[in-house]
């Protein structure tokens, strides 16, 4: 509890890739979720980028509120009603940034904010391959031309992107 307990804690999802040069404790707290715990978030940035990979801040902070006595439970739930705002977001950790325990009318809760952050090698948060651009046709969507044009904006935007991500 008493690592968890502070700011600056880092989350990873179980499937996150990471780079090989990258020691890292962990233990499970959801599932899915493990807790980095030999590192606080600058240093598992400061090790990340000295392995040429990104630690992107995804903009945004989520924050949850739950009913309980700090503990363990109550920063669990918490953590869990936070990724649940997020769901079918691509992110593979999350960085909790605070953490309040206080009481209303004799009710002990607990507030946690949080931010999303991602862990990968290239510098564009989405790949190449799953990037399509939607460009307003000057024709009806439903005509022929129309889908054609998009299709054609949606094809010159990913080559474009792919050659960007590639030259950097």
């Amino acid at each position: 509890m008493s690592s968890m307990n502070r700011t600056r804690t880092v989350l990873l999802r179980e499937d996150t890739r990471l780079p090989t040069t990258l020691s890292i404790e962990s233990e499970a707290f959801l599932p899915g979720w493990r807790v980095v715990k030999n590192l606080d978030c600058q240093a598992l940035t400061r090790e990340v980028e000295e392995a040429n990979w990104n630690f992107v801040y995804l903009a945004g902070e989520m924050r949850a509120t739950v009913f309980g006595r700090e503990g363990l439970g109550a920063l669990r739930r918490a953590v869990k009603c936070v990724l649940a705002k997020q769901e079918g977001q691509k992110f593979n950790s999350l960085e909790i940034t605070k953490i309040v325990s206080k009481r209303f009318l004799g009710i002990p809760f607990m507030s946690v904010t949080a931010h999303f952050r991602h862990i990968q090698q290239g510098i564009g948060l989405v790949p190449a391959k799953d990037f399509v651009l939607r460009m307003p046709a000057a024709v009806a969507p439903e005509s022929k031309l129309g889908r054609g044009r998009e299709k054609h904006h949606a094809e010159v935007a990913t080559k474009q992107y792919t050659a960007l991500i590639s030259s950097s």
